[in-house]
């Protein structure tokens, strides 16, 4: 659940929700849209900086999940809100296969990461 305290950031352009500014001490904190910061406290227009600098592209990129026997599987997001994150196994766009999907809290925890393996190899 998102705190209470956190304060919508959207682009310009198109109002697209980016993240969030968490007050802490004498500044904010930039949260992407996985709940996670993205800067140290830092003045609010440092952080507006860095979550408009980050934008969304990001979210369209591989992903890594860690499963419950200690694998890491190849995912992509297809979805991300404040009350969860679900993620879908990697299918490498094939329209028949089985979608397998995970749901996380938000914010997403530590095993769902960047892909760190080569994109190419399948």
């Amino acid at each position: 659940m998102l705190p209470q305290n956190w304060i919508e950031h959207r682009r310009a352009g198109d109002r697209e929700l980016v993240g969030w500014l968490r007050p802490e001490g004498d500044g904010f904190v930039a949260v992407d849209r996985l709940g996670r910061a993205v800067t140290d406290a830092v003045d609010w227009d440092v952080a507006e900086a860095a979550l408009e600098e980050r934008g969304l592209h990001w979210l369209a990129d591989l992903w890594q999940l860690r499963v419950e026997d200690g694998r890491w599987l190849r995912v992509r997001l297809v979805e991300v809100s404040p009350e969860r994150v679900v993620v879908k196994m990697d299918d490498f766009g094939a329209v028949d296969a089985e979608m397998r999907t995970w749901t996380l809290p938000f914010p997403a925890p530590d095993v769902l990461r960047p892909y760190a393996g080569d994109r190419f190899t399948i």
